[in-house]
């Protein structure tokens, strides 16, 4: 930091010399805040650069409460987010991104292990909202909507809360007691779960707790089916039932080869698992190449390090017993596969399909205003309520991607929406700022320092059994992590401006609030823009000027 003193006192007319623009100033060097790309990106919604900002400070508590603000379950998601965050971040362009789901996994366990909690914001509004389905949308609706002030009451139709991060995500990747701890969390703020409860009649439902209001979240648990030929099939699974059950401690048997049909994210925990149960062989069968699986590539990349085998350009066509033809296939143009008409034959004592999921939205077929699109999800307008007032729906109910991340950012947008309701009132969104890339950041200050990859277990050590295969963080690593960050397009005081101003017309404001033109001293000379390497001050055409 610069300490740089700052003269007050010399008067305005010795700043008038020709300098930079020259005496009469065309431009003027204006502080503004704008969007970086990582928190534009995340689905959940949060302010990803802040609560980096404060763990660089050592301030984990605060820097877990700014993250809670938006996302009630930092254990989970920085194990399980597939941080397109990460993906968006301008440091990616220098050498390598932030690792942001790291950071939030060390603030998230950090805050299991010191029992940090969460108060409600407001004093009880007197409201009360029924949510279906205890799943990662309807357990964020109910934290936000507690937050708020409201009573809630969610009822699952399972026998525990967390639905397809319990019955979905394998052990291996998100532990049963980090789950467990976040969803006790929620429940302290006064979010009363209701088990083995399944809605039949939301209506009934909703009148008989007289509920003002009702969020349904079920998610999507029924598999996709596919029409195979199949003279005398063997033992087929569908890869959902088969998580649900394997997790639920009823694990069906499969034999030695096992075969997976299907390319996406669901088919490589499938395979892995069926590999922990002790499948000697695990092939997954998919009918695109590599380049367009729907999987991501680092849950390939890690199936493939445990031994899971991949047929890529194939498609089931028929199946008798234990044989499967299959017929290769190839990408167009388009991307699209196409037959070729060359058939081979594979075996395999158990088939699990992997072919997607989709929501079983039957139970409110009987509600009136609600519309349904042929998936059977159901269409809500941009206050996420259906056609019947005080009825809202989020997470895999509604036509979006579906992620735990995705599903949690619905649940807080619901909840706002809402209150609003509860209100009487409309939540309007506030004004996004416009997302600074990196070609306008000027970086010359920093060296290259790669990402930190997290540490995990052995490869023969992962497949014999279900303990979590990637680390966190230590405290060393995730501050180090966080200090990567280039903050973009946001101020973080780092005295760039200030120090290089050579007419001395920036004034410190103190600690945390940054600084101020006198523009009376003010040449428009674009030193301070050309210094500050985040973007945090943009060059605005004076008024009246003549250029």
């Amino acid at each position: 930091m610069s300490s740089k003193p700052s003269d007050m006192t010399r008067p305005a007319d010795l700043t008038r010399h020709a300098k930079g623009t020259g005496p009469v100033r065309s431009r003027r060097p204006v502080y503004r805040d704008f969007l970086p790309p990582c928190n534009d990106a995340c689905p959940a919604g949060e302010n990803i650069q802040a609560w980096l900002s404060h763990v660089q400070s050592g301030c984990y508590r605060l820097a877990w409460e700014t993250l809670m603000r938006d996302n009630p379950m930092p254990a989970v998601h920085g194990r399980v987010c597939y941080h397109p965050c990460e993906a968006h971040c301008n440091r990616g362009e220098m050498d390598s991104s932030v690792s942001i789901h790291a950071v939030e996994r060390f603030l998230g366990d950090m805050a299991l292990q010191e029992g940090w909690r969460i108060e409600p914001d407001v004093q009880p509004s007197g409201k009360q909202v029924l949510i279906v389905g205890a799943g990662p949308s309807g357990l964020s609706a109910a934290y936000h909507l507690a937050r708020m002030g409201h009573s809630v009451e969610i009822h699952e139709a399972g026998p525990m809360a967390g639905g397809m991060m319990h019955f979905g995500i394998p052990a291996y990747r998100l532990p049963r007691e980090e789950l467990a701890q976040e969803i006790e969390r929620i429940k302290a703020l006064g979010v009363r779960i209701v088990l083995n409860r399944r809605v039949e009649d939301l209506l009934a439902e909703k009148e008989a707790g007289d509920f003002d209001a009702a969020f349904v979240a079920i998610g999507a648990h029924l598999s996709k089916r596919v029409d195979i030929p199949a003279r005398d099939a063997g033992k087929i699974l569908d890869a959902v039932s088969f998580l649900r059950d394997t997790a639920a401690g009823n694990a069906p048997k499969l034999g030695r080869r096992v075969a997976i049909y299907g390319g996406g994210n669901t088919a490589m925990d499938a395979a892995r698992v069926a590999k922990r149960l002790g499948a000697e062989e695990a092939l997954i069968i998919y009918r695109r190449d590599r380049e367009h699986m729907p999987a991501h590539a680092f849950e390939a990349d890690e199936a493939m390090e445990e031994g899971v085998k991949i047929n890529w350009l194939r498609t089931i066509k028929e199946i008798d017993e234990i044989t499967f033809t299959v017929e290769r296939m190839a990408i167009d143009e388009q991307g699209r596969p196409q037959p070729t008409g060359e058939v081979e034959t594979l075996e395999a004592d158990a088939l699990i399909l992997a072919l997607g999921q989709e929501t079983d939205s039957r139970f409110l077929a009987n509600v009136p205003g609600i519309e349904f699109q042929k998936d059977g999800t159901v269409i809500v307008d941009d206050q996420m309520m259906t056609g019947s007032p005080g009825i809202f729906a989020g997470g895999d109910m509604v036509p979006s991607e579906r992620t735990v991340t995705v599903a949690v950012g619905h649940g807080k947008k619901a909840a706002r929406y809402i209150d609003a309701y509860l209100r009487e009132d409309c939540y309007i969104k506030p004004e996004r700022h416009e997302v600074v890339g990196y070609d306008k950041l000027h970086i010359w200050y920093l060296t290259q320092a790669e990402q930190i990859s997290q540490s995990g277990l052995p490869v023969e050590q992962r497949v014999t059994g279900f303990e979590e295969v990637v680390a966190g963080l230590s405290e060393q690593e995730a501050v180090f992590e966080a200090q990567r960050c280039f903050s973009c397009g946001n101020c973080f005081e780092c005295d760039g401006c200030y120090g290089a101003c050579p007419e001395d017309a920036i004034i410190k404001l103190g600690p945390g609030k940054r600084y101020e033109y006198d523009y009376d001293r003010c040449t428009g000379c674009a030193v301070c823009f050309e210094q500050c390497p985040c973007h945090a001050i943009e060059m605005v055409a004076e008024t009246g000027a003549h250029s």
